[in-house]
């Protein structure tokens, strides 16, 4: 994107976590990045909207905080319209937004005991709410043969989780692919990333244990040492690299690694490492 004038982005979910991380990454590169989220006040971990939308123009983008709740069409409409009104077009889709505080009761549970409510929560806010989006958002990013990228996880392939994590996380890539395939000759690329462990503030809050180490434990999965994780921003790199990319459309309707777009695109983390913890 750099010597591009005027990127324009949609990042939902972008409070904190790999949301967050994808705006600064696009800020970063000169964007202009209308941020969402449920609101504008502190919750329980670091990160509001209206900090993020701070840190990207002072990365050299510009931030445009917009409380939207996903779940709620006209809201997600309004954004489009907003966007649509100020600039005509949209280069940029990031469909990020998830209901992880509901997903993380059931960690590690099997489906017994994870009630039918736990689907309704994982596909309203994580597999709609990205339909909804692209639904919106169509006509500016056929205008700017953009870009979408949807957050996923490898959980698509394999267990991870629970079954509702797996299924929901499927139908992400699913609809990248069919997504894709609409979209043939438009000039639009969509692709599923794949993060691996990502630090995010929720995980921030795991004390070091007497050795130093900081260690998670996924229920019924493994355990991971937080030092070998990824940063939000690794994703926000991978989007970056994408967006910059002429020759995007090779890699549409399918999901990619971040760590592989890293080795593909000759980016790495914050720190210097390509992290693989998925």
């Amino acid at each position: 994107m750099s010597g591009t004038p005027e990127v324009i982005a949609v990042v939902t979910g972008a409070s904190r976590g790999i949301g967050k991380g994808v705006a600064l990454e696009l800020g970063a590169a000169g964007a202009t990045v209308y941020l969402t989220g449920r609101g504008g006040g502190k919750g329980r971990l670091p990160g509001t909207l209206e900090e993020t939308a701070a840190e990207v123009g002072a990365l050299g983008g510009s931030g445009v905080p917009v409380v939207c709740d996903h779940r709620d069409d006209a809201a997600v409409a309004a954004l489009f319209e907003r966007v649509r009104g100020t600039h005509g077009r949209l280069d940029v889709l990031v469909n990020n937004v998830y209901n992880s505080p509901a997903a993380a009761r059931h960690l590690g549970r099997p489906f017994w005991e994870v009630p039918p409510a736990a689907w309704d929560e994982t596909f309203d806010v994580g597999v709609r709410s990205h339909y909804a989006a692209a639904y919106y958002a169509a006509d500016l990013l056929r205008a700017a043969g953009g870009l979408i990228a949807q957050i996923s996880s490898p959980g698509s392939i394999r267990y991870m989780h629970n079954a509702v994590y797996g299924v929901g996380k499927t139908a992400v890539d699913r609809l990248t692919a069919d997504l894709a395939h609409d979209l043939a000759g438009s000039g639009v690329t969509v692709v599923s990333l794949w993060p691996g462990i990502v630090d995010t503030e929720l995980l921030q809050l795991v004390p070091a244990d007497g050795s130093g180490r900081r260690l998670v434990t996924l229920p019924g999965e493994a355990t991971v040492d937080l030092a070998e994780a990824e940063t939000p921003r690794f994703a926000g790199r991978a989007v970056a690299a994408l967006a910059e990319d002429p020759a995007r459309a090779e890699l549409t309707g399918k999901a990619w690694r971040v760590a592989d777009l890293a080795e593909r695109y000759g980016f790495t983390d914050v720190d210097g490492r390509v992290p693989r913890t998925g």
